[in-house]
């Protein structure tokens, strides 16, 4: 480990860290991507005794050696949205809020619209290290999302923008809070579960305090966790707004491919299938799933070939998706990845056979056919042998246990 003392050098005060800074026993002080405020904070941290891991270090080194003038990329600039994104809601009570919101948003459009599969590249390929930034990053995302269905949908300017920044401040009042819970795999308290019933109301307040007035963007705020019917909250709505509903299913979405300390992230395939089914025929929905395909960027696939590969562009087919080989036929990781054309038969992709009822279902409400996620296929139900139906072998051997008479295959 390294003093932070002895690289202060690497360190730009209001501009993001390169490396995580730890203290003197390892725990995270500031992540990666974070900024340090001021001068002042930078030296308690010195004396504090804060370290950096010295392979960031050399890492950090390498890279500004190696390019003393390189610019920014947009793997920097989406690196630094977060941390951006979050000075900018914590001036929430500062003059100007709305207009400084109004300039991040249509700059954070243009960011998306320079290269959009990056843009989904990380909405896939979250890194479970940086949870406690996931409040963050989960509105960016969600209102990446929110820019690319109503851009396919063809929305005006205004009302993609409103959805863009419905987004980015749904859930300013629990930022936070969604960073903490999903580091932690700790169940929720009464107390924590009040906080996030109430946040959607929470944060349309905060929203109307700081001179925002538009109506449809606040009641998308308020509104973003109602469902139809009556069985959302935080007031039981029967009709949310269209916008709430198109939010909810945005953020529902984001939410479920994103990974947690306490479980994985949900398959894109599985998560797109959700949403489909729970839309009720939302053309957003099936806008949604338009924009990420089949395969999205990010995304893993099996060649027909046997390699693994890495999704890195939509393809012109939404079966045939650019992708990077990482193993070899046998399964074995390679050091460099090989770019395989899935359009060839050699290196097709052998996902299973789409469920031809929900592709049809699919197609007439407007959205790309989409493979049906892997589901066991059950064996049909069949009554248990005449030993496992008798009370006393049932006593004898447990009902949880494996049958060990010879030649049963039947489970208990």
């Amino acid at each position: 480990m390294a003093q932070l003392g002895d690289v202060t050098g690497e360190i730009r005060v209001v501009e993001p860290l390169q490396f995580d800074i730890l203290n003197a026993n390892g725990v995270l002080l500031l992540a990666r991507g974070q900024i340090v405020a001021s001068a002042r904070q930078l030296e308690q941290l010195v004396e504090r005794g804060s370290t950096v891991e010295d392979a960031d270090v050399e890492r950090v080194r390498a890279v500004k050696a190696a390019n003393p003038d390189r610019p920014l990329t947009l793997f920097d600039l989406w690196a630094q949205a977060p941390t951006r994104l979050e000075q900018l809601l914590a001036g929430l009570a500062e003059p100007g809020f709305g207009e400084r919101l109004q300039a991040f948003a249509l700059d954070f459009v243009a960011l998306a619209r320079r290269d959009v599969d990056i843009a989904i590249y990380l909405t896939i390929r979250q890194d479970p290290a940086r949870l406690q930034r996931y409040g963050l990053a989960h509105a960016l995302h969600t209102a990446l999302v929110a820019e690319l269905a109503a851009q396919r949908l063809g929305w005006s300017d205004d009302d993609r923008l409103r959805f863009v920044k419905a987004a980015l401040t749904m859930n300013m009042a629990i930022v936070d809070l969604q960073g903490r819970l999903a580091a932690s795999d700790n169940r929720l308290t009464e107390a924590l579960r009040a906080e996030l019933r109430a946040h959607p109301e929470a944060a349309a307040a905060s929203l109307r305090g700081a001179g925002i007035d538009d109506t449809a963007w606040l009641d998308a705020v308020a509104q973003h966790h109602e469902r139809r019917g009556g069985t959302g909250y935080p007031a039981g709505l029967d009709a949310p707004t269209p916008l709430a509903v198109a939010l909810r299913l945005a953020d529902v979405f984001m939410a479920k491919i994103s990974p947690r300390a306490a479980r994985p992230a949900l398959p894109i395939q599985e998560a797109a299938r959700q949403m489909f089914l729970e839309a009720d025929g939302s053309p957003v929905a099936a806008a949604v799933i338009k924009e990420y395909g089949i395969y999205p960027p990010g995304d893993f696939v099996q060649l027909a070939s046997g390699e693994r590969a890495v999704v890195v562009r939509r393809g012109a087919d939404a079966r045939t998706p650019q992708v990077a080989a990482i193993t070899n036929a046998a399964g074995a990781a390679i050091v460099d990845t090989i770019a395989r054309d899935t359009r060839e038969k050699a290196h097709a992709s052998s996902a299973r056979r789409p469920n031809a009822s929900w592709l049809s279902a699919c197609r007439r409400s407007g959205s790309t056919a989409w493979p049906d996620p892997a589901r066991p296929r059950r064996r049909p139900q069949q009554p248990p042998p005449r030993h496992h139906r008798d009370s006393a072998w049932r006593r004898a051997s447990g009902r949880r246990r494996a049958c060990r008479r010879a030649g049963c295959r039947w489970g208990c």
